[in-house]
């Protein structure tokens, strides 16, 4: 069960990083996204391992990453539009 939480932070700071990467601007502040990430990994490792029991490691992991993902996606803003306006308007 240690193993499947740090394994389960790990991939929550793992997706975190990648999300900061990939999408610097329509995400919140850094800090916010980098404690989502590992938060919401181990929920869902604590999820997955009291629905699957012991012995499934794999499949916990697997519900780490998923909520993970599913849970920084819910950070994501639309991209800001800027209204071109016409110089004669």
């Amino acid at each position: 069960m240690v193993l499947e939480a740090l394994g389960s932070v790990l991939i929550g700071l793992v997706v975190a990083f990648a999300a900061l990467r990939w999408l610097p601007r329509r995400l919140p502040a850094a800090q916010l996204v980098l404690s989502t990430g590992p938060g919401a990994a181990l929920f869902g490792a604590l999820l997955g391992h009291s629905v699957l029991g012991a012995g499934h490691s794999t499949a916990t992991l697997a519900a780490a990453l998923i909520m993970a993902v599913a849970l920084l996606s819910l950070l994501v803003r639309r991209p800001t539009r800027r209204l071109h306006r016409s110089a004669t308007v």
